[in-house]
């Protein structure tokens, strides 16, 4: 199993295909450890690149 780092949107895009493939893997199986570690990854992208702001103060 070949796990790297996301570095570009290229990789990103790579990475949600496998999550996709892997989905329903039984866990405790190597399928559904390298899903765990690609969410891992995509999460850590997705925060880094498309942070989103904590609402401000509702204004009436």
């Amino acid at each position: 199993m070949t796990i790297t780092p996301i570095r570009n949107e290229a990789d990103y895009d790579e990475a949600l295909s496998e999550i996709d493939r892997l989905m329903g893997a039984t866990p405790r199986t190597p399928e559904s450890d390298k899903l765990e570690a690609l969410v891992t990854l995509v999460e850590r992208y997705e925060s880094e690149h498309w942070a989103i702001d904590a609402p401000g103060p509702i204004t009436a």
